[in-house]
């Protein structure tokens, strides 16, 4: 569905009765168990960092894979995984195709070496629930050859076991961290360009055929 018939497909809906009581959704704990794969259209990774504590330089991944082996009987009982490519790093800097911006932070051995290391990874080791739809989600994350333990923040926004565009079921969560890229090796200007990184990470999940 393109976006002029899905803009005109919500409106309709809309003004049927309005779009909240038309896509319903679903308590996490009904959804299927199985796989759910992440949508690249409905996902993002954002991470920020502090430049000379000025301000909070922002970038993201456009190039990435995620999946849950999602149990619905003990959401814990779940595993996340994760591959990120870094040569897909956008940062918008001004004029960064003259001067390849981009792609100077994506292989310089100083920075994310995706020569050599060609993948970001992550896999979660344990889930625990805070709430009725927050959790907070510990895992391993392999980055520049070296693997160290992370906590996410993770929020459940929603399901649907038919989500009306896919005719899919579909989950979105929202997940923070906050991690310290020098742990990692990477520590080129630091703490001028800050050590601290703030990632920020929105995604739905589509249940697959298996």
């Amino acid at each position: 569905m393109n976006y002029l018939k899905m803009v005109i497909f919500t409106s309709v809906l809309s003004l049927a009765g309005g779009v909240s009581s038309v896509f319903a959704q679903s308590p996490f704990n009904e959804m299927p168990r199985g796989e759910y794969v992440v949508d690249l259209s409905h996902a993002s990774v954002v991470w920020k960092v502090s430049h000379l504590g000025l301000s909070s330089y922002v970038a993201r991944f456009a190039d990435f894979e995620a999946a849950i082996d999602y149990d619905t009987s003990d959401i814990t009982n779940s595993t996340v995984t994760a591959k990120i490519n870094p040569m897909s790093i956008q940062t918008a800097y001004p004029n960064a195709k003259e001067k390849d911006f981009d792609n100077i932070l994506a292989t310089d051995e100083s920075w994310f070496n995706a020569g050599e290391f060609a993948s970001i990874d992550f896999v979660s080791t344990s889930i625990e629930m805070t709430g009725d739809k927050t959790a907070v989600m510990i895992g391993e994350l392999t980055f520049l050859g070296v693997s160290k333990p992370v906590s996410l923040d993770v929020e459940f926004n929603g399901a649907m076991l038919r989500q009306p565009f896919s005719g899919k079921p579909t989950m979105g969560f929202s997940a923070t961290t906050t991690i310290q890229r020098t742990n990692w090796g990477m520590s080129k200007y630091a703490p001028n360009i800050g050590d601290e990184v703030e990632v920020m990470i929105e995604g739905e999940f589509v249940k697959t055929d298996g």
